[in-house]
């Protein structure tokens, strides 16, 4: 028996699934506004929310990262009639179970329940993760707690980890964390930074020499991927790795051996393999820019570190993590926030991430080294301009709001033809649910309408809606 919760406004639909999955033995409760579903969700236990998209007071793919962090952590199953591939894709990326379209079959719907339900109950009885170290990872919002729930997963295993996202959010700091936090912990973490690979000397690094291999190689050198032996190898910005060397990476990665120049015997080097970019690796494929062999390879599990502008929350905290390192670091007194510091830091987008954050920091300290209050004056031009614009912005449209109303920019319709058109379309919807409610049993169709079966036959040719059972 589960606990599940309907978000719709469509009444006959909320009571059609209220009834269907009441009658199998499970608790259900529905909503017709995204204010009411968010009220039960905060404030009760549900295992299972079907969640409508377009909602009279707002979009429920918005809310549903909300939703998925409530207690009860609710497996949310879009249902919408307006469906579209993005919409299809942000809820996926949103951790939505499915996402399904309308009119759907209660097979359907029945099918995902089991499996929902199933894949929970099997997640309750698995033993909890290991606390995870993650001193220099600040935030506690839901869209850094899904990225680390997913890095303390990968951290247990050997899989080659991808991280993706904008530059700033912390690529490195992640792979890092991915390593302290496994088996390999004690062994080395070898940073190579693609960016910065010499073309002409780009294997001898990677790969490591022998005396005499070229010119210049007047002594061996062991490589970046035998010193990451045991340990874990982090390429950094991996998109930037030369055509010419990633052929020879492929083959190191699927058998852990290489040849280092100028020497003929294979040596071993036992790695975990993490990479990152900020580019999207996909496209370089397709345009011939990078092997798909490898890519394939590097992509076994993906790591996307949220922006900061999707995590608010957290920038407080950053804030005075970062203060009072650098305090410390300098020898400061420790400082005190006005209300209105953190407003302004929270307002702005953040195009540089965390790394804009902490540089904007040490701003701060070193215009406000010897006053005892940061006050936004102390913040950097550009996060006090934006703040401004957005002001003043924000005022301007609150003026013109008023005559915009009083003088529209094109002809209304007629109030009758806007009647029509509302009723036209709510008959049509109510008869498709109906229709499905009752698997197309006319005669229970006309009970529960009220119409005749003449006048019911003509309104299902209307709107073109199938007799079929």
């Amino acid at each position: 028996m589960a606990n599940i919760l309907i978000i719709d406004d469509d009444h006959v639909l909320c009571g059609m699934l209220c009834s269907h999955f009441g009658s199998v033995g499970h608790n259900t409760a529905y909503a017709l506004t995204l204010e009411e579903g968010l009220r039960e969700v905060s404030s009760n236990t549900f295992d299972i929310v079907f969640l409508d998209v377009r909602l009279p007071d707002g979009d429920g793919l918005d809310a549903l990262p909300g939703i998925r962090k409530a207690p009860s952590s609710p497996e949310v199953i879009i249902i919408t009639g307006e469906g579209d591939p993005d919409g299809a894709e942000l809820a996926i990326k949103s951790d939505a179970w499915t996402y399904i379209e309308k009119p759907f079959s209660i097979r359907k719907l029945d099918l995902q329940v089991v499996r929902a339900l199933q894949y929970r109950t099997e997640k309750a009885e698995i033993k909890p993760p290991m606390v995870l170290k993650r001193e220099r990872i600040i935030g506690s919002s839901p869209q850094l707690q899904t990225c680390l729930e997913l890095l303390a997963q990968v951290a247990n295993s050997d899989a080659n980890v991808l991280i993706t996202g904008e530059t700033g959010t912390g690529k490195e700091l992640f792979a890092q964390t991915i390593h302290n936090n496994s088996s390999r912990a004690g062994k080395n973490f070898v940073v190579v930074d693609c960016t910065a690979l010499p073309e002409t000397l780009v294997e001898s690094m990677l790969f490591g020499h022998e005396k005499g291999a070229f010119t210049g190689a007047d002594k061996a050198r062991v490589g970046l991927i035998k010193e990451a032996d045991g340990g874990t190898l982090f390429l950094d910005e991996v998109g930037e790795l030369p055509s010419t060397v990633q052929k020879d990476f492929l083959r190191t990665l699927q058998e852990y051996q290489f040849r280092p120049l100028g020497s003929n015997k294979e040596i071993e080097s036992d790695f975990r393999l993490v990479s990152a970019t900020n580019r999207d690796l996909e496209k370089m494929v397709q345009s011939g820019q990078f092997r798909q062999d490898l890519f394939y390879r590097l992509n076994a599990v993906t790591l996307d570190p949220p922006p900061l502008r999707t995590r608010a929350q957290d920038i407080k905290d950053l804030a005075m993590h970062y203060m009072v390192k650098l305090c410390e670091r300098y020898g400061a007194e420790t400082k005190g926030f006005s209300p209105e510091f953190f407003e302004v830091l929270t307002a702005y987008d953040w195009p540089g991430n965390v790394r804009e954050l902490i540089h904007a920091m040490e701003r701060v300290l070193t215009v406000a080294r010897l006053e005892p209050t940061l006050f936004p004056r102390h913040l950097p031009a550009q996060i006090r301009i934006h703040e401004a614009r957005a002001s003043v912005a924000r005022s301007g449209a609150g003026r013109k709001e008023p005559e915009q109303e009083n003088h529209p920019t094109q002809e209304l319709p007629r109030l009758q033809d806007v009647r029509e058109a509302a009723l036209c379309k709510a008959e049509k919807r109510y008869l498709q649910d109906l229709m499905l409610f009752t698997k197309g049993d006319i005669k229970e169709v006309g009970r529960i309408s009220g119409l005749s079966r003449a006048r019911l036959y003509a309104l299902l040719q209307k709107h073109n809606i199938s007799r079929r059972g």
